[in-house]
C-alpha cells in the first residue's frame, strides 16, 4: 500500500534552519510529480514546491531562495531544507504524490520569536 511519512518538524527560533524528509513507500518517488505544502493556522493549505520526476525543481515566490527541494532516489525520500525561518512559516507541513493524489501525515514546524 502506498504511504507518505513526513519527518523533521519541531520547534525553531526565527532565523534557524529546519529540513523535513518525506519517506515514500509502495510506489517510486522519482517516477512521480512530488509537492510539498503547508497550511498555516486558519488558513487554506498552500503549495511550497513541486519536484518533478527528471529533477526540476519549482517553488511559490514567498519561499525562492529560502527553500530547496531534493530527493534521494536510493532511499526513496524528498526532502524540504527550510533557512533563515521566519514566524510566519509556522505550519503544518506536508509531502504530497500529486500524481495520485496522496498526502502525507503532515509534520508541525513552529517557530518562535
Amino acid at each position: 500500500q502506498a504511504q507518505l511519512v513526513e519527518s523533521g518538524g519541531g520547534l525553531v527560533q526565527s532565523g534557524g534552519s529546519l529540513r523535513l524528509t518525506c519517506v515514500g513507500s509502495g510506489f517510486t518517488l522519482s517516477d512521480v510529480i512530488m509537492t510539498w505544502h503547508r497550511q498555516a493556522p486558519g488558513k487554506a493549505r498552500e503549495g511550497v514546491a513541486t519536484f518533478a520526476p527528471g529533477g526540476a525543481t519549482f517553488y511559490t515566490d514567498s519561499v525562492k531562495g529560502r527553500f530547496t527541494a531534493s530527493r534521494d532516489d536510493a532511499k526513496n525520500e524528498l526532502y524540504l531544507q527550510m533557512d533563515n525561518l521566519q514566524l510566519e512559516h509556522t505550519a503544518v507541513y506536508y509531502c504530497q504524490n500529486f500524481d495520485s493524489q496522496l498526502w502525507g501525515q503532515g509534520t508541525q514546524v513552529t517557530v518562535s520569536s
